[in-house]
């Protein structure tokens, strides 16, 4: 087979080599229904508006499409504009490693001729992206969606709200940027070490215009956008500026300037609701047209609402029994809010567990595959999100030599032999929870090449093939070519490696222990079906 035609990622459905090369020079035009995704797909080789070579044109699946090129031209037949967006990614591969700088300096490029037809087995393809612990500017974010669309990712589920920041304009509740934005101090400690803090402020917010923008950007990429406010639980932002909307309303709090889990917990009542509304509108209004809403209801700490004489009345009016009773509705009438908004509510596994969602509520369960059965069994399509092996916060080896991390280890062969195959599996993605990760340099380590082996899982709808592997290392000369900081693939770099004290740091030992407890609880706790 022609060199260029073996080093595909992610695994095409199939590859039928044609005799001959297409000779593509510098100026090509690219015509048909269906051009401007491929034209913004191959800008960095200088393709022009008008007819020439490349035509496009609409046929098949959503998502699918057939690249064909011939010794006189190429052909693109794709269901939509993510189909030719995607073929264009194909058809970038088929060249140099150049190909994938902002500017080739290529003159010329001899593509093998080749008929190429795909389509992906899971509609969604993600990758979380926490940017509340530690908040990224605008442009990290934009480039990280680059690099989830360059491996046909097409999902970026933003984390935008937690006890350590809160990080979206509001315009009807402006003290929720102002205030919960940033914190004066991150904890430098790690556990069981005398607690210190580096007294350096953290902050950053995006505007209602960043958001759009980051919305607009994504959408031209074939990447949807997923924003989470995460309630009721890990609230401490949110309260900081509205104390009034918590459980005890004469308590103060302050942006959380340690990790781990806060008792700070949002009021289930109807003012929080409405509250809840408005910022959802204005977050709704800058994306556009929203899918998928993410509502968090992880790790809640109920003890507040059990002692408030005001929420223990509610919940006796609402006829439920329980504080955890009223969790699951409190999530259920957000989750409502939504639907009549157009989009679908999404919730991490601990919503499922309480047993109120709605049929069409969205469950990405995080502590194992227990739950995500038992919520397939209750109706729910899942996207799979489970610690081991998509937690991409996790160290790459057990090694001095690896970035702080909050558990080891995560490798590149245990994402590639990830089974996501299952009956309403929507799809799959890894998790970048931020404690370790603050700046986008550390972000390229974490997310690459495990996400590469994600992207590959979730394309393909089953475990990397034998070759994977071959593939992979011939693909980091494209990420070289792109200036990703990825993690070589037999370990880091002399400057990328740990430093002997990195901040931030939680203790490994008990960090897995409370993971056992939280897979023990969930499997547990869970009513039979």
């Amino acid at each position: 087979m022609i060199e260029g035609m073996r080093h595909f990622l992610p695994a095409p459905r199939s590859v039928e080599a044609l005799p001959g090369v297409f000779p593509l020079t510098p100026g090509f035009g690219v015509a048909g229904d269906l051009a401007e995704p491929v034209r913004r797909a191959l800008a960095a080789l200088g393709p022009v508006i008008g007819d020439g070579p490349v035509s496009v044109r609409r046929h098949g699946a959503p998502e699918s499409s057939t690249l064909t090129v011939r010794a006189d031209d190429i052909e693109i037949l794709a269901g939509d504009a993510a189909g030719a967006f995607y073929a264009a990614q194909t058809l970038r591969q088929l060249l140099p490693h150049d190909a994938f700088r902002a500017v080739s300096p290529l003159s010329a490029y001899d593509v093998p001729c080749v008929r190429v037809a795909d389509a992906p087995a899971l509609s969604w393809r993600g990758a979380h992206l926490d940017v509340s612990r530690h908040f990224l500017p605008k442009h990290d974010v934009l480039r990280m969606i680059d690099l989830l669309a360059m491996h046909k990712l097409n999902r970026l589920h933003l984390h935008l709200a937690d006890d350590q920041g809160w990080r979206v304009e509001s315009r009807a509740y402006p003290r929720l940027h102002e205030i919960g934005s940033h914190r004066a101090q991150t904890i430098t400690s790690r556990k069981g070490e005398p607690e210190s803090y580096d007294a350096t402020p953290h902050g950053g917010f995006y505007t209602l215009d960043d958001l759009r923008e980051i919305a607009a950007y994504a959408r031209q990429r074939a990447v949807t956008v997923v924003p989470e406010i995460d309630v009721p639980g890990h609230a401490s932002a949110i309260l900081a500026a509205y104390p009034e909307f918590g459980a005890d309303p004469s308590r103060r709090h302050r942006v959380l300037e340690r990790w781990g889990i806060s008792p700070a917990i949002l009021a289930p009542l109807p003012k929080t609701i409405d509250f809840l509304a408005t910022v959802f509108d204005e977050v709704l209004g800058a994306l556009g047209e929203t899918p998928f809403f993410h509502i968090g209801g992880d790790e809640c700490v109920l003890d507040a609402w059990a002692a408030s004489t005001e929420i223990t009345a509610f919940q006796r009016a609402q006829h439920l029994a329980t504080p955890g009773d009223l969790h699951a509705w409190f999530l259920r009438r957000l989750a409502d809010l939504l639907a009549e908004r157009g989009s679908r509510a999404v919730v991490w596994d601990e919503a499922f567990v309480s047993g109120m969602l709605r049929d069409d509520t969205v469950v990405m369960p995080w502590r194992g595959t227990n739950v995500a059965r038992r919520a397939i069994a209750a109706g729910h399509d899942v996207v799979l999100t489970p610690v081991f092996p998509l937690y991409f916060d996790y160290a790459e080896a057990a090694s001095a030599d690896e970035p702080a991390a909050l558990g080891e280890s995560i490798t590149v062969g245990d994402v590639a032999a990830f089974d996501v195959a299952a009956e309403r599996v929507l799809g799959a993605q890894f998790q970048l929870w931020s404690e370790y990760i603050p700046d986008a340099r550390t972000l390229d380590y974490k997310a690459w090449p495990r996400g590469c082996a994600m992207a590959e899982i979730a394309w393909t709808g089953r475990p990397a093939a034998p070759d994977f592997l071959g593939r992979l290392e011939h693909h980091l000369g494209r990420l070289d070519a792109a200036g990703v900081n990825y993690r070589p693939l037999d370990g880091p770099r002399p400057w990328q490696r740990s430093r002997p004290h990195t901040p931030g740091g939680l203790d490994v030992a008990a960090a897995m222990r409370h993971l056992d407890e939280l897979t023990l609880s969930a499997d547990s706790t869970r009513p039979s079906m």
